[in-house]
């Protein structure tokens, strides 16, 4: 049964919104948290294993160096203190994906701590944004479901474990409650988690891959009616994986509480699944307080205690904050207001950065990633960042500028780009789409077209010069679409020129 939903702009008149993010961060480090098995993507199920990994008896855990390195910068990088001792935990609960019962964290000792982040939202406002803490801790495994609806667990007639990804490290992104963001709460979910991917990959620490799970965001919700002091419950939407998702799944959560308070029911505090497919969230399971944890500082690990020298090193070698960076790069890329919001609002200021870095002109880049990959991955329900590498995207703009490729037939190509058919070479030479450059070829199909449409000749010779139109048209059908237009065109006046022709 739908739930029952209230206006947005009603349930604003009611009631405040109060949002927070917890946002996990997977590092892209060589190995795990805590043993020497790889840190990929991708392999066959259960080979990047090692005993500590699936909590086999007499196993000790092992602190990756890197990993806490990676998660130092992160802490500064969003403004927080670093611990001088920080200690890990061990979080108790049963999954089946989590081999030891427990999951190694950190709890009442993270490694960083009291910070805030300047978030920009679609209209160029600012947001400081409150971190209570970022803390390293382990990555579970992942549950495949056969035989359910959605791939979820209600229905299945069985379940698949892959501990690949149990292990791998987290940085675990808490935010205090965020007061004030009313009507712009979607926008600013959203805005956030850019934020934060843009932040790991300036620092190159993480792939941030959100389809691939390298990065993903819990929301929590809460309504409070206007003029109450204290919170209301909250829900909260578990590891949803896409910006879009996550604007969206806000603005459902506010909508869906709104309609039960104003009818006297109350919240549920508990976790909520977002279903892209409906543009739903559906109930989880209650939300457990920190005691229904039952941590404990974990025995097998001494304290982290990194040397004041390495912070300050790695405080020095901070990229700068994403704000600033956008208005540098808009500066030079020349754009306007409205380019460059076209570029940000995308969600793809790294990739056209990264394709501008590639070889590309900063209009070429931003030609790419806003129109035709924006409308690809619309048409797919994708984040258009995931689509294709930007490297590519600069390969393919490399054969337009050589005259390989006119726009049109570029588009073919990316959309074959898209489908995993290789890249713009490979599928220019498979599909036989390079732009054809032989003007004999070209003076053959102009010919053809001409004694077809005798009169065009006289007309062009007369200062009728857009009569030529015709002839163009009948070349570039002729030639399917592989000729340059404007070479046709140079061509179709000569030989308008030529005596006796």
């Amino acid at each position: 049964m739908a739930a029952k939903l209230m206006d947005f702009d009603k349930a604003l008149e009611l009631f405040e919104p109060v949002l927070g993010f917890e946002v996990h961060v997977e590092l892209n480090t060589k190995t795990k948290m805590f043993s020497a098995a790889p840190n990929s993507f991708g392999r066959e199920p259960n080979t990047d294993l090692a005993p500590v990994d699936l909590g086999l008896p007499g196993s000790m855990p092992v602190v990756n160096e890197q990993a806490v390195r990676h998660s130092i910068s992160l802490g500064l990088a969003l403004g927080c203190s670093i611990a001088p001792s920080s200690r890990f935990a061990r979080k108790n609960y049963f999954y089946p994906d989590l081999g030891k019962n427990y999951q190694i964290s950190q709890y009442d000792e993270p490694i960083a701590f009291e910070g805030q982040v300047e978030v920009e939202l679609d209209d160029g406002t600012l947001v400081e944004v409150p971190i209570e803490r970022a803390h390293m801790e382990e990555d579970a495994g992942k549950l495949t479901h056969v035989g359910g609806a959605a791939g979820r667990i209600q229905g299945a007639a069985y379940s698949l474990v892959d501990y690949n990804r149990a292990g791998v490290p987290l940085v675990e992104i808490v935010t205090k409650p965020i007061f004030g963001a009313e009507h712009s709460a979607p926008k600013l979910a959203a805005a956030y988690v850019r934020t934060i991917r843009d932040i790991v990959l300036a620092l190159g620490i993480s792939d941030a891959r959100m389809e691939r799970g390298n990065l993903r965001c819990d929301a929590n919700v809460s309504l409070r009616p206007r003029g109450q002091v204290n919170l209301g419950t909250r829900t909260e939407t578990k590891n949803v994986n896409s910006m879009r998702s996550v604007e969206r799944a806000v603005r459902y959560e506010i909508q869906r509480q709104a309609a039960i308070l104003a009818d006297g029911g109350t919240i549920t505090q508990e976790t909520r699944h977002w279903h892209e497919d409906t543009g739903v969230t559906s109930p989880g399971r209650p939300k457990s307080d920190a005691d229904d944890y039952r941590y404990f500082p974990e025995p097998d690990l001494l304290p982290v205690v990194p040397a004041p020298e390495l912070i300050e090193q790695l405080r020095a070698a901070l990229p700068e904050p994403p704000a600033a960076r956008r208005r540098r790069l808009k500066a030079e890329w020349g754009f306007t207001d409205l380019e460059f919001q076209d570029v940000a609002n995308g969600g793809v200021l790294a990739e056209v950065d990264q394709t501008i870095a590639a070889g590309t002109t900063p209009a070429a880049a931003r030609k790419w990633w806003t129109t035709e990959l924006a409308r690809l991955a619309n048409e797919a329900g994708r984040e258009t960042s995931d689509l294709v590498e930007p490297a590519a995207v600069a390969e393919l703009q490399k054969l337009v500028d050589a005259g390989t490729l006119t726009d049109k037939l570029a588009r073919q190509v990316l959309a074959g780009m898209v489908a995993g058919e290789g890249s713009a070479q490979q599928i220019v030479d498979a599909r036989g789409l390079a732009v054809v450059s032989d003007d004999g070829a070209l003076i053959a199909a102009i010919d053809e077209a001409l004694a077809a449409q005798p009169d065009v000749l006289a007309k062009i010779r007369d200062g009728k010069v857009q009569a030529a139109g015709a002839i163009i048209g009948a070349v570039m059908k002729a030639m399917r679409g592989q000729a340059d237009a404007a070479r046709v065109r140079e061509l179709v006046l000569a030989r308008a020129g030529e005596p006796g022709a």
